[in-house]
């Protein structure tokens, strides 16, 4: 038996620290307020929406590589990344089922610094992600309404979008849960009537196409476009203290969810490949929608561009709520100040981090679709680096740890699963462009220096932290007692 401890939370109940006196509190475990926990089917399509959000945006793949590829890509790809990543976040998030998520498990293996520089790397790329699904919203409508295109029109279409998206987010997560399974319906049912009128036009021989014309294959666009429309299921780590039973719930909703994503993307793409013969240079962003009206007409077009805009909402919406509750999580643990951790009174929702993740991803929705996609890909895969070192590291470090779900392989099976996401990570890595090597390198350095910056702020007493979230855990194969010490200081 072993005991350790750290500024991790590890809990839902002990979590949320509301409290903004200046005086210490005694060794006693705290509470939140009571509020409705997420179940598990509002958590599946917030789940989806952290993922996917639909067929929109898998385009640029076959016009990048081709159809043969891309349907290969879209069908392997979630074995070799989706499945390991969807194991580890299931493992970890029942082991510490609190809000931080990812910060929490790189601090509890590697120690407070590792902690703060996955928070930097998470956030920056989800933030730089959220400002995408504005813009894709955009480039559909843009074909219904042409002013919107470019110019003023355009930046004032993604900031009101932005913004209203942003105030539905502060009405809380369970609203947001509720709404994702609306939205999810909503906009896959284009898709799926795509998919049966196209059932009669599809011709077989088309997905085995190679052909692509003597131009030379763009492996950045085509690899870059896989990873953004399969990546971040750990992202629901970062409110697993919000979902109720989230020992159990959240390995069910993870399970559903990759099924379930990956067919709403491969039937869809075969449909289309299969009943159009059109040459993969004409698949760019929005091709979807002119594949419907080939297919069936106007209508369907019209239809899917709309579904194209709901999606949009979705992602937007989950990925926001990511965001704001890690704020809220680090603030927990004391990597933030207590101010980051503020939850509104009317709803219950991380009102700052709400703010501030809006803010960042509108001051970076005026970079073009690719653009946002690479620079959030290079930064997420850092931050996955680490996090598959952090779990592989965790197994070692507590092998008695109670997990409620455990990936059922010993140690050096583990490794290897993490291996083989990891070597895509360093192909998504080595083929990024230099600009994107740049804008990376300039957030790492600044995620480094805000380590240094808070580190500053607690020892000089500038601003308020919670110093005293000290979670003690009990390992053995039955039990884990965790207790939080409440121990605020007034910086």
């Amino acid at each position: 038996m072993q005991l350790t401890s750290s500024k991790s939370p590890n809990m839902p109940q002990e979590l949320s620290i509301t409290s903004s006196t200046t005086t210490t509190t005694t060794t006693t475990t705290a509470t939140v307020t009571n509020t409705k926990k997420l179940t598990l089917l509002p958590l599946i399509f917030l789940i989806y929406f952290e993922v996917a959000g639909g067929p929109y945006g898998e385009e640029p793949a076959v016009q990048a590589a081709g159809p043969l590829l891309t349907i290969i890509g879209f069908l392997v790809f979630p074995f070799i990344w989706s499945v390991p990543e969807a194991l580890v976040t299931a493992e970890l998030s029942t082991a510490y089922p609190g809000n931080g998520g990812f910060v929490i498990w790189a601090e509890r293996a590697f120690g407070p610094f590792w902690g703060s520089l996955m928070g930097t790397w998470k956030f920056l790329s989800s933030v730089i992600n959220i400002a995408a699904f504005p813009v894709l919203c955009i480039d559909y409508m843009k074909q219904i309404i042409p002013a919107i295109e470019s110019g003023l029109p355009r930046y004032l279409a993604l900031l009101c979008s932005t913004l209203g998206l942003s105030f539905l987010n502060y009405t809380g997560l369970t609203i947001v849960g509720y709404t994702s399974v609306v939205l999810a319906v909503v906009s896959l049912l284009p898709f799926i009537f795509m998919c049966l009128i196209a059932l009669p036009k599809i011709k077989p021989h088309r997905w085995l196409s190679l052909e692509h014309k003597g131009v030379k294959k763009d492996w950045n666009l085509f690899f870059n476009t896989l990873f953004w429309n399969l990546n971040f299921w750990d992202n629901v780590s970062t409110f697993a203290g919000e979902v109720d039973q989230p020992q159990k719930t959240l390995p069910r909703a993870l399970l559903i969810t990759v099924i379930f994503t990956c067919l709403a993307y491969v039937f869809p793409l075969l449909a289309v490949i299969g009943a159009l013969s059109v040459e993969p240079s004409e698949w760019g962003a929005g091709f979807m929608a002119q594949a419907a009206e080939l297919i069936a007409g106007k209508w369907l077009k019209i239809f899917l561009e709309v579904g194209a805009m709901l999606a949009a909402i979705g992602p937007f919406e989950a990925q926001l709520s990511s965001t704001a509750f890690q704020l809220l999580g680090m603030a927990d643990i004391g990597s933030l100040p207590m101010f980051f951790g503020l939850r509104s009174k009317w709803f219950n929702t991380p009102w700052v981090g709400i703010l501030l993740s809006t803010s960042i991803s509108l001051g970076v929705s005026y970079m073009n679709f690719t653009d946002i996609i690479s620079s959030a890909n290079f930064l997420y895969s850092l931050s996955m680096l680490l996090e598959f070192a952090s779990f592989v590291w965790l197994r070692r470090k507590f092998p008695r740890l109670k997990r409620p779900y455990r990936v059922p392989m010993r140690l050096p099976l583990l490794v290897v699963m993490c291996l083989i996401p990891c070597g895509f990570l360093v192909v998504i890595m080595a083929i990024a462009t230099k600009k994107v090597y740049l804008v990376s390198g300039i957030m790492t350095v600044a995620g480094i220096g805000w380590y240094y910056l808070m580190k500053l702020c607690k020892s000089r007493k500038w601003f308020q932290f919670n110093t005293g979230g000290e979670v003690v855990v009990e390992e053995n194969d039955h039990e884990r007692v965790a207790g939080q010490l409440l121990q605020i200081d007034t910086f």
